[in-house]
């Protein structure tokens, strides 16, 4: 049960960092492609690639990379705004972009993910 609540406790953390950064990027980025959501995403498949990497080479415990990866990167990331915002895009006949969202919500995290393990894998 302790550990249920602390990952819980770090998916809250995470998701209020994507408050602060979600608030802080929209404040000077006005325009139709969401920025916002797209750097967090990356973001979180940079990070997402450190820990696995962090954990697969045993630098860090199992119980650190749960709470890291499950409980504040679960917070933290969120695919399902991004899918949302395509569909805006769709709605509003932006095609082009909600295409070009799309391939770049999955391609540059994966590589991100890839970028991070590269990383955090370093010296081993």
């Amino acid at each position: 049960m302790g550990q249920f609540l602390l990952v819980c406790c770090c998916g809250g953390l995470g998701a209020v960092a994507r408050f602060v950064l979600n608030t802080s990027i929209q404040r000077w980025w006005n325009r139709i492609f969401p920025l916002s959501t797209f750097i967090i995403n990356v973001v979180a498949a940079f990070l997402a690639g450190i820990a696995a990497a962090a954990y697969y080479y045993q630098t860090v415990p199992y119980a650190t990379y749960l709470l890291f990866v499950a409980g504040f990167l679960g917070g933290f990331s969120t695919f399902s705004t991004a899918i949302n915002e395509m569909v805006s895009l769709l709605k509003v006949r932006q095609l082009g972009m909600a295409g070009a969202y799309f391939l770049l919500t999955v391609a540059i995290p994966f590589l991100a993910v890839v970028l991070g393990w590269w990383v955090g894998s370093r010296g081993h």
